[in-house]
């Protein structure tokens, strides 16, 4: 497989707007940020301006850091990097409660007027999942370069302001301590400090350890055990089962999982999906915070997470045909869908006044994926909400929260992507593995799929309501 990172051309001498915030950062000797492992000394301070925030140190004093850069792809793939920040001591940043430990965010994979991070936290704050990582966008210069727009934000870690739990030890062997203090994350690359497992489906499963970040023996079976426990009780044929409730706690996935759908994020249950644990033999694991969501409404919206999804869905899909959580998911939806739309409006608004006036200096920056039209983006962005809230209303006011035993039809094929059935068709849409939808047209009983040679999958309805999924190919 080859790699190809996505460049791009930028303008030169942008100036910040001075309409939020500016972090200036200049590294010893106007060393380059080259590495996401390894440290370079730098300094900074922060101009609030007028924005009602305080300033952090001067021009003339400013204060000492430590930065390198952080992510995978975000990283390599885009011109605008994100940051790791360590400070020697906590700071109060921008408001947020103190901390040696930051990310500058830069969202250059966000086409949406960076509005995918701001939309998918707030979300997490209405639907009142324990933490949600708090954030201030800000302009950012570094070297006297000017970056454009960033997100300030608390890195998800173990403390008491953020991931509340016991922070284990590294190297623990202790029984009785090795059972909480656990920040794990589902992740999608390969790493040094992970468990890897195979799901009930044949899938791999990566799960990164953040804290403890070295483990014992002890502490590697233990945690091992826990999710090879979780994972067999998960893929359990009797969907009627509890088991996998004695491992997860499922009001916080329910929520959890509601802010994915919403923000219609198929890579969500794949990567950067965090999960913790607190101390003791009968806690759980509790998903959350939230993170990335970069690949939010990306595709057709009327599929759930977990139905073929570009790049695999860990547990949610098998967790999903569980009666019990379909319940408890329709129960938390009907408890907080009545000022939904209102919620995501105000969110959408308040974010283009915030960032509205910096968006236009930091479009001429990145001129390949700024934000040269923010209204334009505003609309798009709530069109893309309000459809898949819709969607989803009708799904989890009237059902379950999906119907997996959909049956196949039996197709005729006449080549060409044309295909004919006995049933009355009502409904037809043809969709790429990857869950994009293609050009589908039917009458009665034919449907035409427009679209080159491969596999996928056909939605068919019929004239009395029964749902048809099948597999085809286009030669």
């Amino acid at each position: 497989m080859f790699i190809v990172a996505v460049t791009y051309g930028i303008a030169a001498a942008v100036n910040p707007s001075g309409t939020m915030p500016i972090i200036y950062i200049n590294t010893t000797g106007n060393q380059e940020i080259t590495s996401t492992e390894e440290y370079i000394t730098a300094t900074f301070y922060i101009d609030a301006l007028n924005t009602g925030y305080n300033s952090l140190g001067t021009k003339d004093a400013p204060i000492d850091l430590n930065i390198r850069g952080r992510g995978n792809y975000t990283w390599w793939g885009f011109d605008k990097k994100p940051y790791r920040l360590k400070l020697p001591l906590g700071q109060k940043m921008l408001g947020m409660t103190k901390s040696k430990h930051w990310v500058l965010l830069a969202n250059a994979d966000d086409n949406l007027g960076y509005m995918r991070m701001p939309m998918g936290f707030a979300l997490s704050q209405y639907f009142e999942l324990n933490y949600t990582p708090d954030y201030v966008p800000a302009e950012l210069v570094i070297n006297g370069d000017y970056k454009g727009i960033y997100f300030l934000c608390e890195n998800v870690r173990v403390d008491k302001d953020r991931v509340c739990i016991n922070e284990q030890l590294d190297g623990e062997t202790d029984p009785t301590a090795i059972t909480g203090g656990w920040l794990l994350e589902i992740n999608n690359y390969e790493e040094p400090s992970q468990i890897v497992l195979t799901e009930g489906n044949g899938e791999i499963m990566r799960v990164t350890y953040h804290t403890p970040e070295v483990l014992s023996t002890e502490q590697e079976t233990y945690i091992s055990q826990l999710l090879s426990k979780t994972n067999d009780a998960i893929y359990a044929n009797d969907k009627q089962s509890t088991e996998w409730e004695n491992y997860i706690d499922m009001d916080t996935l329910a929520r959890y999982y509601i802010v994915q759908e919403i923000m219609d994020d198929a890579e969500s249950f794949h990567g950067s999906c965090y999960m913790h644990k607190s101390l003791g033999s009968d806690t759980k694991l509790v998903f959350g915070p939230v993170w990335d969501f970069g690949n939010s409404f990306q595709r057709s919206h009327d599929l759930f997470i977990y139905q073929w999804p570009p790049y695999g869905q860990t547990w949610i899909g098998e967790i999903a045909k569980f009666p019990r959580f379909q319940q408890k998911v329709k129960d938390l939806w009907a408890n907080y869908k009545g000022n939904l739309n209102n919620y995501i409006n105000m969110v959408v608004d308040n974010w283009g006044t915030t960032i509205g006036g910096a968006a236009a200096a930091d479009a001429q920056r990145w001129p390949n994926y700024g934000t040269s039209n923010l209204s334009s983006k505003q609309s798009t962005m709530l069109t893309n909400l309000r459809e898949k809230i819709g969607w989803l209303d009708s799904q989890w006011s009237n059902g379950g929260v999906a119907n997996l035993s959909q049956s196949t039809l039996s197709l005729c094929s006449y080549g060409n992507g044309s295909f004919s059935t006995s049933a009355d068709i009502a409904q037809a849409q043809a969709y790429s593995l990857s869950g994009q939808t293609v050009n589908t047209s039917f009458t009665d009983h034919t449907v035409d799929v427009d679209a080159s040679a491969g596999i996928y999958l056909l939605k068919i309805v019929d004239k009395n309501g029964n749902k048809y999924v099948n597999k085809i190919i286009i030669k």
